[in-house]
């Protein structure tokens, strides 16, 4: 009975150990990390869209810089698969204070593949720069994407999302004054906590229209329709089937049978007759 014992906990405590270690090998698997070339800092692009249609492709993990005026509309395109959480930070230089005429207030905004605006779970969307600040920064946190939801729902869903900076209030002596803009996107794996039991049959990513493909169809004769310049993940749109659920499910199959036959051996040793001993 107590060999028995030994054994089985020895066991539940084999099955611990493979979960803990399973765990953190899929936390660090490199597919579930931004690729070597777009992490690190990588340099992005330099320059931003006036429009949707003309959003610059940025990859997570990139920063993307860009010169403009104050009072353009900046637009930058990324990709965001399920089980992501997306975090968009901005960061606007402004011009010398000798130039402005007060302060200013700042806006990021963040759209899906249908343009529809989404919510900051937490963040600094919109900052009021004072008329003595050289730089604002602002930030937003989107909610996880979604494999799959209601059709009326306003969830986040695999695509395309559309980053839009601006500002929303300033003395319009200061409009046209020269800044420098930074953007920077990263998207962390949530893991199988927030699976979903479905999938979209195609991200939401009709993708940005490239101005230079448009004029060149144009050239040629063709309609003025845009050409569509899709993103998506360097490893696919909700690549492979593997996810940590599948650990957990596993795991805790393996401990309930360990349970189970302990709760058995317990019951079998208590039922056992107690030996009477010899000449009683």
């Amino acid at each position: 009975m107590v060999r028995t014992r030994r054994v089985l906990a020895g066991a539940l405590l084999a099955g611990m150990a493979l979960l803990t270690s399973a765990g953190s090998a899929a936390a660090d698997d490199p597919s579930a990390s931004p690729s070597p070339s777009a992490s690190d800092g990588g340099t992005g692009p330099t320059e931003a869209g006036t429009t949707f249609r003309t959003a610059t492709t940025i990859q997570p993990s990139q920063r993307a810089t860009a010169g403009a005026s104050t009072g353009d509309y900046l637009y930058w395109v990324f990709p965001a698969d399920a089980g992501q959480r997306a975090t968009v930070k901005a960061t606007v230089t402004l011009p010398g204070t000798a130039t402005r005429h007060g302060a200013s207030t700042w806006q990021v905004d963040v759209y899906d593949g249908l343009r529809r605006r989404q919510a900051c779970m937490y963040g600094h969307q919109t900052r009021k720069a004072a008329a003595d600040a050289s730089t604002v920064e602002l930030s937003c946190v989107l909610r996880t994407v979604r494999a799959w939801s209601e059709p009326w729902a306003n969830d986040p869903l695999p695509g395309n999302y559309y980053v839009r900076l601006t500002v929303v209030d300033l003395p319009s002596a200061d409009l046209g004054q020269p800044v420098q803009t930074a953007v920077e996107v990263t998207a962390a794996d949530q893991g199988g906590a927030h699976d979903v039991d479905g999938m979209l049959s195609e991200p939401l990513a009709p993708g940005a229209a490239s101005l230079q493909q448009t004029v060149d169809a144009s050239s040629d004769g063709d309609s003025m329709s845009p050409a569509p310049l899709g993103t998506e993940p360097d490893d696919g749109w909700a690549s492979g089937w593997w996810t940590d659920r599948w650990i957990w499910t596993v795991g805790g199959g393996v401990l309930g049978a360990l349970a189970a036959v302990f709760g058995y051996s317990l019951t079998r040793g208590n039922g056992r007759p107690s030996r009477v001993p010899p000449g009683a």
